[in-house]
C-alpha cells in the first residue's frame, strides 16, 4: 500500500513485552499490549491491521490518497484507543474495522457536505448576479456607470466577473483561464458582484 506508514508515537512509549524468543502473540493480546504502551506490540498491530483497514476504507472512500490518510487517522486510533478495546464484545479485528469503517464514512459525509455548499454559494452568487446586478444595469442604460463600477473591483473581481456574466464562461472555466483555485474564483466573483450591487444601488 503506497505511503502508508507506522504514525509518529510518543517518545516516552517503552519497548517491551515482545522480547526476543517469546511465542508470536495474537491479535487480541497485542493489542492489550498496546493498551499499555508498549511500541513494539503497535507494530506488530500495524503490521496485521493496516492492509486489511485500507482495503476497507478504500471501498467506502474510493480515491486513493484520501483512503490513505484516512487508514492512517485509524491506524493513530487504534494506538490511542487500545485501552478502550474490550475482548468480551468482539474480536480486535472486528473492533478495529468498526473504527475504519465509521472513519471511511464520516469522510465521505463531510466530502459531500463540502460539495453542498459550494453548491449554494455558487447558487447564492448567481441569485445576486441575476437578481440584482442585471437588474440595476439593465433598469439604468449607463453603460458608464457600469464600467466605472466594473473599475473599482479589484483586479481579480473584474477579470473574473467579466469573464462569468460578459464573457459566459462558466465559474471552473474562468478559474483555468486566470489559474486560480476554483474556490477562490466563487469568492471573488460573489464579493464582486456585491460591490456591483452596492455601486449601482446608488442610483435611484
Amino acid at each position: 500500500m503506497v505511503g502508508m506508514r507506522t504514525p509518529d508515537l510518543p517518545a516516552s512509549a517503552p519497548l517491551g513485552g515482545l522480547g526476543g524468543g517469546e511465542p508470536e502473540l495474537d491479535l487480541d493480546s497485542l493489542l492489550g499490549h498496546v493498551a499499555r504502551g508498549d511500541q513494539a506490540a503497535y507494530e506488530g498491530v500495524y503490521d496485521r491491521l493496516a492492509g486489511p483497514i485500507y482495503g476497507l476504507i478504500r471501498k467506502v472512500v474510493r480515491d486513493p490518497a484520501q483512503s490513505e490518510e484516512v487508514a492512517q487517522e485509524v491506524m493513530l486510533e487504534v494506538w490511542r484507543s487500545a485501552s478502550r478495546f474490550d475482548p468480551a464484545k468482539g474480536s480486535a479485528m472486528t473492533w478495529a474495522m468498526m473504527i475504519a469503517h465509521r472513519r471511511a464514512v464520516d469522510r465521505v459525509r463531510s466530502a459531500t457536505a463540502e460539495t453542498h455548499r459550494d453548491q449554494k454559494s455558487a447558487a447564492a452568487a448567481a441569485m445576486i448576479a441575476v437578481d440584482e446586478v442585471a437588474d440595476a444595469v439593465e433598469a439604468n442604460l449607463d453603460r458608464e456607470r457600469v464600467r466605472r463600477c466594473l473599475d473599482s473591483l479589484t483586479d481579480i473581481q473584474r477579470e473574473s466577473v467579466t469573464l462569468a456574466y460578459y464573457g459566459g464562461y462558466s465559474y471552473r472555466e474562468v478559474a483555468g483561464v486566470l489559474s486560480v483555485a476554483l474556490g477562490t474564483i466563487k469568492t471573488r466573483i460573489r464579493d464582486g458582484l456585491i460591490r456591483m450591487r452596492d455601486c449601482m444601488g446608488v442610483v435611484s
